[in-house]
């Protein structure tokens, strides 16, 4: 269930973000005349307009609004600026993972290898023309997401402080990922380790998206630790939950297989829990799975009953409830500054976040 302010924000500015997105690619559409180009545009369009929670500009909205007195909708557009370069992510990470789906719709990049099938295309086999694309696509989208910092009713130094937290979460998005693929090779990842990297792939775009709200709101800067920790810790309580709806999720929720996660090797914070708490047999059993370089169905169903068995679920939950309650201490040294309904927003995300079940 969502929360109601959360609910409230989501009803009065997610159209609102969804039209400042469309209208990127709508300057972009406008002036191009190659037929092809039109196309790859055209699809980006619809896969940002296809879906998504909008919680990067939603936190960047509310964040502007806890420091004023009034609102007011400047703050949109440059709000959307973390949500190209999140999507920019997402659509290199279904290439680097081998996902066909996103939020039960075709990936970035299996959208253009329907597309060589759909007209035939000789060179390049399909796979290699989806991918390649889907490659130009991420990197088109991560520029894309600086335009909203050029063209906007603010003042240039707040644009240019802007743009220098784009490039610091843009270069912890990238870093976060090269941790995560390096992990996938290691046998020995300490919770530590995880935590690192989620903190600099998914928790750093969260903060920054934060910060970039309150640097338009012109909010005295002594504030941006508390809401740094606020952020990060959201962003780490996000990551936790994603990676155990990963494995035990509703598909037709999810939208994406239940299966990538195990398939990949990936070091959740399930596969982590189940390690450090199984006995030495069923730890080199999860060992022994995790590192066949091609799984069947049985193999990941044992692996699942083995997560099961070590009460995986629970674990990560509770640890979730841990970075919950950094967040919830953070937001409490704020409540005297910001104003009530956006304390109230930031508590509701919070439980959202941590109950969420897609």
């Amino acid at each position: 269930m969502i929360s109601l302010k959360f609910r409230e924000y989501v009803d009065e500015y997610k159209q609102k973000i969804n039209n400042a997105i469309a209208s990127i690619y709508d300057i972009k559409l406008k002036r191009i005349k190659n037929p092809f180009l039109k196309d790859f545009y055209l699809e980006l369009r619809d896969y940002f307009l296809a879906g998504g929670k909008r919680i990067r500009p939603l936190l960047c909205i509310a964040t502007y609004n806890a420091f004023k007195d009034k609102r007011d909708d400047r703050i949109i557009v440059p709000s959307i600026g973390t949500e190209f370069l999140h999507n920019a992510s997402l659509i290199h990470d279904d290439i680097i993972d081998k996902d066909d789906f996103r939020r039960g719709k075709p990936a970035f990049h299996f959208r253009f290898r329907k597309y060589h099938e759909k007209y035939n295309l000789k060179k390049m086999i399909a796979t290699d023309f989806g991918n390649s694309i889907g490659i130009i696509g991420g990197d088109s989208a991560f520029i894309s997401g600086l335009e909203p910092y050029f063209f906007n009713e603010f003042e240039t130094d707040l644009n240019l402080n802007a743009i220098k937290l784009y490039e610091q979460a843009f270069t912890d998005v990238t870093n976060g990922v090269l941790i995560e693929t390096d992990m996938v090779n290691q046998k020995k990842i300490s919770m530590e380790d995880y935590i690192q990297m989620i903190s600099l792939k998914t928790g750093s775009l969260i903060e920054k998206s934060i910060l970039i709200g309150a640097n338009y709101s012109k909010a005295n800067e002594k504030f941006n630790k508390s809401l740094s920790t606020y952020g990060v810790n959201l962003g780490i309580i996000f990551q936790i939950i994603d990676d155990i709806l990963g494995t035990f999720g509703d598909e037709k929720l999810t939208g994406k297989p239940t299966d990538g996660d195990i398939r990949e090797g990936k070091h959740t914070c399930l596969l982590i829990e189940a390690l450090n708490k199984s006995n030495d047999n069923d730890k080199n059993r999860i060992l022994e799975l995790i590192e066949k370089s091609e799984m069947d169905e049985n193999d990941v169903k044992e692996v699942k009953e083995l997560f099961y068995n070590t009460d995986s679920i629970n674990a990560c939950k509770e640890r979730a409830s841990l970075y919950y309650q950094e967040a919830l201490a953070a937001l409490d040294k704020l409540k005297p500054i910001i104003n009530e309904s956006e304390s109230e927003f930031y508590i509701n995300l919070l439980d959202f976040v941590l109950n969420r079940t897609f």
